[in-house]
This record gives structure tokens, C-alpha cells and sequence, in this order.
């Protein structure tokens, strides 16, 4: 999809489901399950969807979801299910090999956001996308170098370490522009240095909101947060300035995780803000799976 010399494509890696604690937190199970009942187990789908972005003649990637290098009992643990392939597939849909990926945008170094940034060749850890220079907050990088008991088991340093080594890591301090149209922007709160990607062109904005809000609901409602968010009350004053921008820009949302709604705009409804689906963004979500049903 074009917005003027922007092009945009929504990219998958498949969907995951995870017990409905952890992106819910605290939330009552009777208010989430009116907005995503949870299957007989608890477990709620979660997306893994990826952004391909077309801007001065770069191909950018943001985030690529698990990646390949999975052991069977991790695929296991994660209900991992790719109906329409993994994100290379999804790529190669749209004509797009690995080689032909400029800059790798991740948002922050959970497994679920970079595992596709590295492969494995034998016995070797290589990068996925070989011509490609991969943006991260350097802060992000220092606190996935670093894990403390509750991250250390998102944050492995085979998704990330072997791109610095191979010098293609670009770490970046605070907010950066990557082309006229890309920004890296901080959005601190899921992680201490997590970035969100304000995309723009003309008068249209857009915002990949990656985990600021895990699925569009915690957009909406600012102070859902989830048990992943380790500063959560940054994470709810962080997405009180990015609810009253998008509202001033009439923004896109774009939600990494939703299973339902990967694109919607925010209205003020009151005190509240309500979401709003975006007919014309139909073109962007037609190709993304559709979880299976909830097992009995």
C-alpha cells in the first residue's frame, strides 16, 4: 500500500498463543474476554507480524518475529503455528529475498521481535538478511547483554550478539531519523529503551506501535499493561502522549500483536479514547493468518 512515496506491506511469521496473564496482567478476565476470550486453557493467539517498508529507495524491516532457529520443544512452548509460512515466506510473496533488505528495524531485542534477525549455517550464526544494517536502541542492546532472572529468557544473545560482531549493529541514542519518512522514536515502558517506528509522508501519519501496546485494546484503555511491561507505569505515561498525538494526527495504528485488529485509529470518547477501524487498511491486512480456533 502507497502513501504518496511511502509504501507499506504488512508481513508475517506466524501466530503464537500465550497465557492470557501475560498480556493482560492484572486486568480482570471479565473485562479482557470481552475483547478476547481466552480458549479453555487460558491461552489467548498473539501475531507475529512484521512491517516492509518502501522509503528513498530502501527496503527497511521492522521486527522479524521468532525466526528459524527454534528447537521443537521451543516451537512447542510458544504453540507456534504458520499457516502461511515464516516471514521469509511471506516476503518472497511480495517478491523480496533476504538480500534485498537495507536496514532492520527492531523495536527491542524480545525473541519474538528479533529471532528472525539471525539464522543458522551448520554450526554457525549468521545474519538472515546479509546486506543489512540493524537499527536497536543502544540501551535496549546493553539491557539484553545484560539480563536480569525475569529476561533472561527473552533476551538471547543469539538473535543479537552475532550482528555486532559481524559489525552489522547500528546502535542507536534516542530518537533517530532513518529516512524522510522513518523515525525511530523511544517509547519507553514494555522495556527501558523500547522504540516504536513514526512513519509519515505528506499529511498521513502512522505509528508501529510494537509492545507500547501489545494488542490495540491496551491503546485504548491506557492503564492495561501487561505483565511483560517491566516499567509499567512509564508504559501508561508513555502511552498518554502517544494517545493525544495520534488523535491530533488521526494517526494509523499498527498493532504487532492483534489478532483481530492490526490496524484502527484512536477516537476520544469522553475521558476514554475508543478505537475505529480503518476500511482502506483492509488492502494491508487481507494477507495475514487467522489464528485457529481456540482447542477444546
Amino acid at each position: 500500500m502507497k502513501f504518496g512515496e511511502l509504501e507499506i506491506h504488512l508481513v508475517s511469521d506466524g501466530v503464537v498463543r500465550a497465557d492470557a496473564g501475560g498480556p493482560f496482567g492484572l486486568v480482570p478476565r471479565p473485562l479482557y474476554a470481552l475483547y478476547l476470550q481466552p480458549a479453555p486453557d487460558n491461552t489467548v493467539p498473539m501475531t507475529l507480524t512484521c512491517a516492509l517498508i518502501r522509503s528513498e529507495g530502501k527496503t527497511i524491516l521492522v521486527d522479524t518475529g521468532l525466526g528459524q532457529k527454534l528447537s521443537p520443544q521451543a516451537r512447542a512452548l510458544w504453540s507456534l503455528e504458520r499457516p502461511g509460512g515464516g516471514l521469509l515466506q511471506s516476503l518472497a510473496r511480495l517478491g523480496v529475498a533476504p538480500e534485498d533488505v537495507d536496514l532492520v528495524i527492531n523495536t527491542h531485542l524480545h525473541a519474538d521481535h528479533c529471532g528472525g534477525n539471525t539464522r543458522r549455517v551448520g554450526d554457525q550464526i549468521v545474519a538472515t538478511f546479509p546486506r543489512a544494517t540493524y537499527l536497536v536502541q543502544r540501551i535496549e542492546w546493553a539491557e539484553a547483554s545484560h539480563p536480569d532472572p525475569r529476561t533472561r529468557s527473552t533476551y538471547l544473545p543469539e538473535n543479537f550478539s552475532p550482528l555486532l560482531r559481524q559489525g552489522k549493529l547500528k546502535l542507536l541514542h534516542g530518537d533517530a531519523q532513518v529516512t524522510a519518512h522513518v523515525r525511530c522514536v523511544v517509547t519507553p515502558g514494555h522495556t527501558r529503551a523500547h522504540q516504536a517506528v513514526l512513519l509519515r509522508c505528506g499529511d498521513w501519519r502512522g505509528l508501529w506501535v510494537a509492545d507500547m501496546a501489545s494488542y490495540a485494546i491496551h491503546m485504548a484503555r491506557r492503564a492495561w499493561v501487561t505483565a511483560f511491561d517491566v516499567l509499567p507505569q512509564e508504559n501508561i505515561a508513555t502511552k498518554a502522549r502517544w494517545q493525544e498525538w495520534a488523535v491530533e494526527h488521526d494517526a494509523w495504528l499498527f498493532f504487532e500483536h492483534d489478532p483481530q485488529i492490526a490496524v484502527a485509529r484512536l477516537a476520544p470518547e469522553g475521558r476514554r479514547f475508543r478505537l475505529e477501524t480503518i476500511p482502506e487498511a483492509l488492502e494491508l491486512t487481507a494477507g495475514l493468518p487467522t489464528p485457529e480456533p481456540p482447542r477444546e
